[in-house]
């Protein structure tokens, strides 16, 4: 195997979560199987002691049942010596001055017991042995100690053939925990592979069509695959947004360009009187004007796109800014018979006054241009204790919205397409309610629109409240600017 695809496979996560797989099953298996062979050494320690118990006893009663027949004694003593040879058992007999009176012809040569030790204790290992010994309890004879043991090679032997057993079983599981630990990787790995081969895949020409399977296990690999998608949905409607918005910027520039350039051609055909090359000239500056408007208003938008408000932004007070645009409109609405209400309380927010004067200038040019001679525009602006925020709304007495419109008013050159029910197109260029939408985005808070048809259109803008107030703020009472003589 090339070193490059070794590096590879030892770096995959596959080859990670077999070798944590197998180093954590392999503990797992020897600390078992250590377990298992103390408990089966315990285990037939404590048979054999059980064993070794009831052989004594039985030997004691023996001593105590026979007495003063020692040949009887001794007699039963071998016997039940010989008849347990299997076991290694032997028996001795000491009495209380601690000389050996018998010892059985399985006893070892060599006592591992000093005679002189008469005391009574219970199972004991010495020198391959596991011996015990008890005193006799007649009272009408002398005190004696019986001892019996047994060789503990037996139980050696078949320890051994376990401790064999458990390292055969060791070595397989040593074999078999990797393999099963691989495809236990390739397994849970797989869904991520598919994600791989899935976003290899992927083209930003072709992100509508491909997706992210999804299997339905709810765990965290679908989590994934979901939140993928969920990306992947927001860059293709970024990326299609992006080139709605490219097509319809050529379209807006291509049409004062086209008159331009007609108005041009045709001056220069033939030789004109120096009015009609003033008139020319003049539709070229008309042309030229709104394509300077409509750059700009472009150029805000991209602005408006990039920024953020920090959390750390100038603290601003918005109702000078609103009087001010509310002043500069004043003029326009007494020109065409609105009356211009106000309703305008102290209201700070952390933002940019430059481009809140933009909203609340591009919300009262479309209130004032709706809005029949006779009708009413209202600006509202004050602090909203409760839900610490800030709110600014424009309301008019105007045409409306139809409700198929509302969905789509703050989408960019949204107007004068019929196909799409857009808005009746009026003298602006279709970016203005997009600039509010993303000036409003851009500042943390966020706009709405109710609309009835026939009987007027209101805007609501709501920001969050910049400073901590110490009691409700009351609206003031209204003040109003009369367009009307």
């Amino acid at each position: 195997m090339p070193f490059g695809s070794l590096n590879e496979l030892s770096g995959s996560l596959r080859f990670r979560l077999t070798l944590w797989n197998t180093l954590i099953m392999l503990l797992l298996i020897v600390v078992t199987l250590l377990g298992v062979r103390t408990a089966v050494w315990y285990a037939l320690l404590h048979e054999i002691e059980q064993l070794l118990n009831e052989d004594l006893t039985e030997m004691r009663l023996t001593v105590e049942s026979n007495w003063p027949n020692l040949a009887l004694i001794e007699a039963e003593l071998e016997r039940k010596s010989i008849t347990h040879t299997h076991r290694g058992l032997y028996a001795r007999l000491i009495n209380g001055d601690g000389d050996l009176v018998f010892k059985s012809s399985t006893a070892p040569d060599k006592l591992v017991v000093p005679y002189s030790d008469a005391s009574e204790f219970g199972p004991r290992t010495l020198e391959g042995f596991r011996l015990a010994q008890q005193r006799t309890r007649r009272r009408d004879m002398p005190l004696h100690v019986v001892r019996a043991g047994v060789s503990l090679r037996e139980l050696h032997h078949e320890l051994q053939a376990i401790t064999n057993l458990l390292v055969m079983v060791g070595l397989a599981a040593l074999v078999i925990t990797p393999l099963g630990g691989y495809l236990l990787a390739m397994r849970a790995t797989q869904p991520i592979r598919e994600i791989i081969e899935t976003t290899h895949q992927l083209r930003p020409d072709d992100l509508d069509s491909r997706r992210l399977p999804i299997r339905g296990t709810r765990d965290e690999l679908d989590q994934l695959s979901s939140t993928v998608n969920g990306f992947l949905d927001r860059i293709a409607a970024f990326i299609n947004q992006g080139r709605r918005f490219t097509a319809d910027a050529a379209h807006e520039l291509r049409s004062p360009l086209t008159a331009i350039q007609s108005s041009l051609e045709v001056t220069l055909n033939s030789d004109r009187t120096i009015d009609e090359y003033k008139e020319a000239i003049t539709g070229v500056l008309e042309e030229c004007d709104r394509l300077r408007a409509l750059v700009n208003q472009l150029l805000t938008l991209a602005e408006v796109d990039r920024e953020k408000i920090r959390p750390d932004a100038e603290i601003i007070d918005l109702a000078p800014t609103v009087r001010r645009s509310c002043d500069m409109f004043q003029a326009v609405a007494e020109t065409q018979g609105i009356n211009l209400e106000l309703s305008i309380a102290s209201a700070s927010i952390r933002g940019d006054a430059g481009r809140m004067r933009q909203v609340i200038n591009n919300l009262l040019d479309n209130a004032i241009k709706f809005t029949p001679g006779g009708g009413k525009v209202r600006v509202e602006l004050f602090e909203r204790y409760e839900t610490r925020e800030v709110v600014l709304s424009v309301s008019d007495t105007g045409a409306g919205i139809d409700d198929l419109d509302l969905p789509f008013i703050f989408e960019r050159f949204y107007c004068g397409d019929k196909s799409r029910h857009r808005l009746k197109k009026a003298t602006g260029t279709g970016l203005g309610l997009s600039i509010v939408g993303s000036t409003v985005a851009a500042h943390g808070g966020h706009i709405g629109v109710t609309s009835e048809r026939g009987h007027g259109t209101k805007f609501t803008v709501t920001l969050p409240l910049a400073v901590e107030a110490s009691e409700p703020i009351t609206e003031p009472a209204d003040a109003s600017i009369t367009g009307v003589p």
